[in-house]
């Protein structure tokens, strides 16, 4: 029969492995300190901006593209964020160089109306503010008012266009403070929200179909709808940076807030245990696993929400804090690398299989995802 002296000691070893595993686990569900993310930033975008250390030569792939084409153009969009929080002269030169290297000019010229190709306006249009030289917004402006002096609205036909040129729009009502930017952005947007393929939005779950070929009747072979990650990514990236542009007067900006806010609230529950979120969103037996550009595009929005009030900081930085700590942890390589990232595509089954070591036809845009998740969450108190 154990003494009372036995029976305290066992109790005081247990209250002692509880308190330092609640110790542990507290630890591990924490944001790390900005100085970590920072730290992991630069790993990451040192390992890429060594691999190109010529921000003007052409990406070859299947075959050779123009570095302005969109996927260098979102890395972009993440090198100006990473530059607003960590100031290094070398990450504005990189930008500037690259622009220069193109002649401030868009793949497919000033009369393009694909959105793809109006990307790189996003980072043009930045380092105009920084320095006014003229060439360095006059294509992407010729190029927008274009359309805008068009009555063509059914150009973005999948909502990866949304990201790449909607906050282009916004930017240039901004500088100009011209109210048709603003009137054309919507436009063009209401089009793939409400009418193409039917509307490309589905307002009952809060999601979108990349593009007219997944509009149900076609589903995963599970049945359930297709909602691609990145592809939602790419919509919830748009809605915070047209809602961070616009002056608060500006047209829409209540719908714009109101589909973030919808997007956000379907997103909560699709998380992974393990912090990412599904290629597939609904449907985990369809290339289910872990995906890290979705992934990173989701977290940037939610720390975006928080940190501008739209979002209860209790309920999400929990959820932030798991991805982007299942993100540092699971996928970043030790040389900066990005592992469990997708290759370019239109749905789950693309780029598949998404590994650890697995390497995507283009490294750049999903870089630029993380970069925008992690200055976005170091700005979060």
């Amino acid at each position: 029969m154990m003494t009372h002296r036995v029976i305290l000691l066992r109790s005081f070893f247990l209250l002692s492995f509880l308190l330092v595993f609640s110790f542990v686990q507290a630890k591990g569900d924490k944001l790390p300190k900005k100085k970590k993310i920072l730290k992991t930033l630069r790993l990451t975008n040192n390992y890429f901006m060594e691999k190109w250390p010529d921000p003007g030569l052409s990406i070859t792939t299947n075959k050779t593209r123009p570095s302005n084409i969109w996927t260098r153009g979102v890395y972009y969009e993440g090198l100006m964020a990473l530059y607003k929080v960590d100031p290094q002269k070398r990450y504005y030169d990189y930008a500037v160089d690259w622009g220069e290297k193109h002649k401030w000019g868009l793949a497919g010229g000033v009369k393009t109306r694909h959105a793809d190709n109006h990307t790189a306006g996003q980072t043009y249009i930045d380092l105009y503010l920084m320095d006014p030289k003229p060439e360095r917004i006059r294509d992407i402006k010729q190029s927008i008012d274009y359309m805008v002096n068009s009555d063509k609205v059914d150009d973005w036909t999948w909502i990866d266009a949304l990201q790449m040129a909607m906050p282009v729009f916004a930017k240039l009502g901004v500088i100009y403070k011209d109210n048709r930017y603003y009137e054309k952005m919507y436009q063009l947007y209401n089009a793939s929200k409400n009418q193409i393929g039917g509307g490309l939005y589905n307002k009952q779950e809060g999601l979108w179909w990349r593009d007219k070929d997944f509009v149900p009747p076609v589903t995963s072979p599970g049945g359930k709808d297709i909602y691609w990650s990145r592809g939602n990514g790419w919509v919830v990236a748009a809605l915070v940076k047209v809602l961070e542009i616009m002056p608060k007067d500006a047209p829409y900006r209540e719908e714009y807030q109101k589909t973030y806010l919808e997007m956000i609230n379907a997103l909560v529950p699709l998380q992974r245990e393990d912090g990412f979120w599904n290629v597939s969103l609904e449907d985990p037996t369809h290339y289910g696993g872990k995906e890290t550009s979705g992934t990173a595009l989701f977290a940037y929005g939610m720390a975006w929400g928080v940190n501008n009030g739209l979002l209860d900081r209790e309920k999400y930085l929990p959820i932030i804090t798991k991805a982007w700590n299942a993100m540092e942890k699971d996928a970043v390589h030790p040389n900066g690398f990005l592992g469990y990232l997708q290759g370019t595509g239109k749905e789950p089954k693309d780029g598949q299989p998404v590994s650890y070591t697995s390497k995507p036809d283009f490294e750049d845009y999903g870089l630029g995802c993380f970069l925008l998740a992690g200055t976005e969450i170091m700005k979060m108190k």
